[in-house]
């Protein structure tokens, strides 16, 4: 089943809101078996609208359309869904009750222009909205079917959840399963060779690549008359990919670095601190968005200067002398220095230059040194970014935080 997602309202078009129901509802349809072919907006006009809606339906079985549904004179959605699918609007008699005891619970007036959202297809399936006051409905005509959604996405999210999702499920004949992978290390490029021999041909499963900021991810699908199938079929998928790439894969649920690395830490009661220099509090920032971190997390300092350096970590001055702040060996005296001062089993320090200026020839814009130690192991190296963009840089620096404290938990340096 081949479907389009159709936004609708002219405030998209102006930038003025994001469109987040987009991202959503791919996500589902897909999860669905319904493949989605085309992502389509149109402002408030009626005539852009019905050529749009025409469009879709030469290619696809089901558009799913967000927004247009209100009271208002520019919410057309229905109308012209209506007038494609050849039928006509009709007061719905149970939904005028139902918005009328809605205002009188809320205890306000409602203007007349309201009625204008109880007027739906006659041949429509409707779906109530209990996070709003426009339902939606499904219309369909000649194997073709038009799902119409209200706008907001807290209304929108709730209704395809609970009425159009099993309305979905009851049409769709396959199930489709999928996994995606995480990865660090490996460029989507290199990710891609590797896999090449599977993704050439492909049928089912199929592989697909994707460029993360700083990562590259990999999808698994599989497309089968039941769940069970699709999942096996998904599974045997993932350990031929190990095989090749197995050594930087870090999630096989799309979870975020910082959740995976988070989450192994209080799993394992293991205390850490961090001391940042070029990141600015950026790691701690980022590792404290994990739920119960707190049980681990002891401290971060932020020692920008060489005299925080010197007098929250006992950094030398000799050593910021001879090989400067940006030096591994200074990156390993703030490591220790950090151990001495926490007692935390596991300690993490970085020092770099995250630009855009500040480099040199000798050390240029992109160069961090990272230490970490976890009980008596110690691991420290050299990152050469090579990008002069200050935030891409401090954001990937984290990353490479991340990665080598996962390689020491696990025991891989």
């Amino acid at each position: 089943m081949k479907s389009a997602i159709l936004s609708v309202g002219t405030e998209l078009l102006f930038g003025q809101i994001t469109n987040t129901n987009s991202v959503y509802l791919s996500q589902q349809l897909n999860d669905l078996g319904i493949d989605v072919m085309y992502h389509y907006t149109v402002g408030d006009n009626p005539k852009r609208l019905a050529e749009m809606i025409r469009q879709a339906f030469t290619d696809c079985d089901v558009i799913v359309t967000t927004g247009g549904l209100g009271p208002t004179q520019d919410d057309l959605t229905k109308e012209i869904a209506a007038e494609v699918l050849h039928d006509e609007l009709v007061l719905h008699e149970d939904l005028l009750e139902e918005l009328e005891g809605y205002f009188k619970k809320i205890n306000r007036v409602m203007t007349e222009n309201n009625k204008k959202q109880v007027y739906l297809p006659s041949r429509a399936v409707v779906f109530d909205n209990d996070a709003g006051t426009a339902p939606g409905f499904a219309l369909e005509e000649n194997g073709k079917t038009i799902i119409c959604m209200p706008g907001p996405p807290r209304e929108m999210t709730r209704m395809f959840e609970r009425r159009v999702r099993p309305y979905l499920e009851a049409k769709s004949e396959d199930v489709i399963y999928y996994k995606m992978l995480r990865t660090f290390g490996i460029g989507e490029s290199m990710l891609e060779t590797e896999l090449q021999e599977w993704i050439d041909g492909q049928t089912d499963p199929t592989l697909a690549t994707y460029a993360k900021e700083g990562e590259a991810c990999l999808r698994i699908t599989s497309k089968r008359r039941t769940l069970e199938e699709a999942k096996a079929a998904v599974e045997d998928m993932i350990e031929k990919v190990n095989r090749k790439v197995g050594q930087f894969v870090y999630s096989y649920d799309d979870e975020e670095f910082y959740h995976v690395v988070g989450r192994k830490m209080i799993e394992q009661n293991l205390s850490f601190s961090c001391a940042e220099s070029c990141t600015g509090g950026l790691f701690a920032q980022t590792i404290t968005e994990v739920p119960g971190i707190s049980a681990v997390f002891d401290r971060g300092l932020v020692t920008y200067s060489n005299r925080a350096k010197m007098e929250e970590l006992g950094v030398k001055a000799e050593t910021l002398e001879k090989f400067g702040a940006v030096s591994e060996e200074t990156a390993i005296e703030m490591a220790e220095g950090l151990r001495k001062v926490t007692g935390s089993r596991l300690c993490v320090s970085v020092t770099g230059i995250a630009g855009p200026d500040g480099g040199t020839e000798e050390k240029p814009v992109g160069l961090v040194y990272i230490c970490a130690i976890l009980d008596d192991e110690r691991v420290s190296r050299e990152f050469k970014i090579r990008n002069t963009n200050r935030k891409w840089n401090r954001n990937y620096t984290v990353l490479c935080m991340l990665d080598m404290i996962n390689h020491l938990i696990e025991g891989r340096k």
